[in-house]
C-alpha cells in the first residue's frame, strides 16, 4: 500500500526511541536510567529536531525512567518546550496500543512527538508508512536504534483517522555519534 494524500491538514508523527540506557543491577527495567552515552545524545536529539523543523506542539512520553530523561534533555534544547503527556500505556506498547494512545490525541495537535520505545516504536513506523522518502523506509527496516528519530507526514482531519500505510516516511536521523 503506498501513502496517500487525504483531506485535512498536513499533520507529523515525529517518533523518538530513547537514548542509551544503563543496565545497573538490580534496577527494574522501568526504572533504569540513561547512561552516558545517553545522556549526551538525548539533547543531540532535541538540537537535530530543532534544526529540522520537527518541534512539536505536544509530547506523549512513556512513564519509563529513560523516556523520561530522553524528553527532559531534548526538550531543554528548545526555547519553550511543549506540553508533555506521560502515559504509562507507551510502556513496552506494541503498534496497537501505540496507535490508540495517538488517536486520542487533539486534532488541534499538528506535530505529535511520541518518545517511547523498540520494538514497538519501529514496528510503528514501519506500519504507518505507506512509503518513504529515499531510502527512509530500508532504514527503519535495517535498525532504528536508541536515539533514533524517524519523521511520518500525512494529511488528516483528527489524528483519530490516522490508519496504517496512509502517512509518508520524511526522515530518519539518529543523534548517536554526533558532535554536540
Amino acid at each position: 500500500m503506498t501513502a496517500r494524500i487525504g483531506a485535512g491538514p498536513l499533520r507529523r508523527l515525529v517518533v523518538l526511541r530513547h537514548a542509551k540506557s544503563a543496565w545497573p543491577e538490580g534496577v527494574a527495567d522501568h526504572r533504569r536510567p540513561l547512561a552516558p552515552r545517553g545522556q549526551r545524545d538525548a539533547p543531540v536529539a532535541g538540537r537535530m529536531l530543532a534544526e529540522n523543523d520537527c518541534l512539536p506542539d505536544l509530547a506523549l512520553c512513556s512513564t519509563a525512567v529513560r523516556a523520561r530523561e530522553t524528553w527532559e534533555l531534548a526538550a531543554a534544547q528548545w526555547g519553550t518546550p511543549p506540553p508533555v503527556r506521560h502515559d504509562p500505556r507507551l510502556y513496552a506498547a506494541d503498534v496497537s496500543e501505540l496507535l490508540a494512545v495517538v488517536r486520542e490525541v487533539p486534532a488541534a495537535v499538528r506535530t505529535l512527538l511520541l518518545v517511547g520505545h523498540n520494538p514497538g516504536l519501529e514496528e510503528l513506523v514501519l506500519e504507518l508508512a505507506g512509503d518513504g522518502l529515499d531510502d527512509t523506509l530500508d532504514e527503519v527496516r535495517t535498525k532504528f536504534p536508541t536515539s533514533a528519530i524517524a519523521v511520518l507526514a500525512w494529511h488528516g482531519t483528527s489524528w483519530s483517522a490516522l490508519e496504517p500505510g496512509t502517512a509518508l516516511l520524511t526522515g530518519v536521523m539518529v543523534a548517536r555519534g554526533r558532535k554536540h
